[in-house]
């Protein structure tokens, strides 16, 4: 049996940042990822990360209150304000420290960290690294990893990559540890743990038209799901408005930051035709822009019915070799078109998930000695619909917070973790494994992965009704069903992929119909949830979180208050 004093699951920005967090308190951390930490998710994170910091030269006075109102009214209202101000007033100081570790951000003729306007700000705000910020700031994170593990003087830093986490383990209330599963040799072995910190990422794999990888899937908040541990607004799904047409990679909100034009086959920059997009047009919040996107394609004023065009042309080549390389070569290489002379044809596509892991400010869960950080959290900092910038942001803030309250629990309570609960729980995932290899069903597990994208596209998208809503539900319980009899076609242990795909199909299943259960209750639009047959944001009924819960009976849904204090709701203004 393995032991650490903590366990960070996920190898991401939020998970790397824990890890540091938890070892600068001297905690021996063991970060646990599916693959190496430097090819997670975060790596395709393009645009920027918020900070009030100022620096344009075209000046602007910043703050941290103006960044808060800015997220809070971006949130339409539902995010929990306490969360969204320690998030912003944080967040200087987490860009200076990346910055002092060696993050390469791009500079003002000045000097300074270089930022560029994204939605819901107006002005400049994101500090950037050309397009490629995401992966920059994790490699800086990897190399603060790697300096503890090779540290001559604190040996408390373990990294087990392509290990694949299937279970954690709760007993009366606490957290254990976690069972997870050697990729290279396919057996299963239990982490002790007095503290567990999930930050496995995003659930984008639950829809088909999605910028997130392959490894993005619903099992990460499945798992706790299953053990008693709530979701918190889960409906709440954002669609990025400019994703390449056929493929749905990221084109950056700092593309429309740079200057560059969304138009429809008129050659309009058509969002100047919507009452909520007009007055900040490509910089309007993502929620807005990919209503807006898909009203003109619906109208056939796109281009074959699918997609419009993000044009860059008239930014010249050298700003979008400098600003935007990573764009540049991403369109040439997946679509053969060259932004320099030609406009990128984009889509709107699904991109993060608002909900997650219901946690408090500190990151605490229901369960003490678990916690959870970044996108596969719901603090709830972005509450119905997240600003671009303030994702970077959150994992470096609320990570750090995670690894801080996780060392402040095991310091002061001095945890003991259950060596039998833990045996227990392996024994149980040991027969979970038998029964995936053994079972010899009659579905094919990648096929109804693919019918459970479509489904949710379709009927859980931009726009939502209450009768397909009904439809989906209806289908993914069937799916759900079907999924009982799927067939493992390799039987192997070393790196099989098929019961690894077969296990997060699972998880997508559960997340699915948390997903469209809560959409379907809801009755009301507010930020990227919207309703035909409710229009209108509803403050006096459906001003509160949604809370689930997993049952034997099934999926429970309850409701919570959002935290308010600084800024009351207000009437839609554009």
């Amino acid at each position: 049996m393995r032991y650490h004093q903590a366990v960070v699951v996920g190898g991401g920005l939020a998970g790397l940042r824990a890890a540091v967090a938890l070892n600068q308190r001297n905690i021996k951390v063991a970060v646990i990822s599916k693959v190496h930490p430097i090819r997670s998710h975060s790596n395709s994170a393009q645009g920027g990360i918020n900070a009030p910091l100022g620096n344009h030269p075209r000046g602007c006075v910043d703050s941290p209150e103006r960044h808060a109102f800015d997220t809070i009214k971006g949130s339409d209202y539902l995010a929990d304000q306490d969360a969204v101000m320690r998030l912003t007033k944080d967040a200087a100081k987490r860009i200076i420290e990346l910055e002092h570790w060696g993050c390469p951000f791009s500079r003002t003729i000045d000097g300074k960290i270089a930022q560029r306007p994204f939605g819901g700000a107006g002005f400049p705000r994101t500090c950037y690294a050309a397009d490629r910020t995401g992966k920059y700031i994790l490699h800086t994170l990897w190399e603060q990893i790697i300096k503890y593990i090779h540290s001559s003087e604190r040996e408390n830093m373990t990294v087990y990559d392509e290990w694949f986490v299937t279970s954690i383990v709760v007993k009366d209330g606490v957290c254990h540890g976690v069972i997870a599963m050697d990729l290279d040799t396919g057996e299963l072995e239990e982490f002790k743990a007095d503290a567990v910190i999930f930050a496995t990422g995003g659930s984008g794999r639950v829809y088909k038209n999605t910028t997130n990888s392959l490894i993005s899937t619903g099992l990460g908040v499945a798992i706790p799901f299953r053990e008693g541990i709530p979701l918190k607004d889960m409906e709440f799904i954002q669609f990025h408005p400019t994703t390449l047409y056929g493929n749905n990679i990221l084109m950056t909100e700092g593309c429309r930051g740079e200057g560059g034009y969304l138009l429809n086959n008129k050659g309009e920059r058509f969002l100047a035709n919507y009452d909520d997009s007009r007055k900040a047009m490509e910089v309007a919040p993502r929620d807005i822009i990919a209503r807006n996107m898909m009203r003109e394609i619906l109208a056939g004023r796109g281009f074959e019915d699918a997609y419009l065009h993000l044009d860059l042309r008239h930014l010249g080549a050298e700003k979008i070799n400098t600003r935007l390389p990573g764009i540049r070569e991403l369109a040439i290489n997946f679509v053969n078109v060259d932004p320099i002379d030609e406009p990128i044809p984009v889509q709107p596509g699904m991109h993060y998930t608002m909900g997650g892991i219901d946690t408090n400010i500190n990151c605490e869960t229901i369960v003490k000695g678990f916690y959870a950080a970044g996108e596969c959290a719901c603090v709830s900092v972005h509450g119905a619909n997240r600003l671009g910038g303030n994702s970077l942001l959150e994992t470096v803030v609320f990570g750090t917070i995670a690894g801080e309250s996780a060392a402040d629990y095991i310091l002061e309570e001095s945890p003991s973790s259950s060596e039998a609960a833990l045996k227990e729980k392996l024994g149980q995932q040991k027969i979970v494994l038998m029964n995936y290899l053994d079972h010899n069903g009659e579905e094919n597990h990648a096929k109804i992965k693919e019918e459970l994208g479509t489904v949710m596209k379709d009927k859980v998208g931009i726009f939502r009704k209450k009768e397909k809503m009904e439809e989906a539900l209806e289908e993914v319980r069937k799916l759900k069903e079907r999924y009982k009899d799927i067939k493992i076609i390799d039987k192997g242990k070393r790196m099989n992929f098929d019961l690894i795909w077969a296990m997060e199909l699972g998880g997508n299943l559960e997340v699915a119909e948390v997903i469209t259960m809560g959409a379907l209750k809801r009755e009301e639009s507010r930020g990227s949830h919207y309703r035909l047959d409710f229009p209108e944001r509803d403050d006096k009924n459906w001003l509160k979180h949604t809370v689930a819960f997993s049952t034997p009976e099934g999926v429970k849904l309850e409701y919570k208050d959002v935290t308010l204090g600084f800024y009351e709701p207000r009437e839609r203004k554009y």
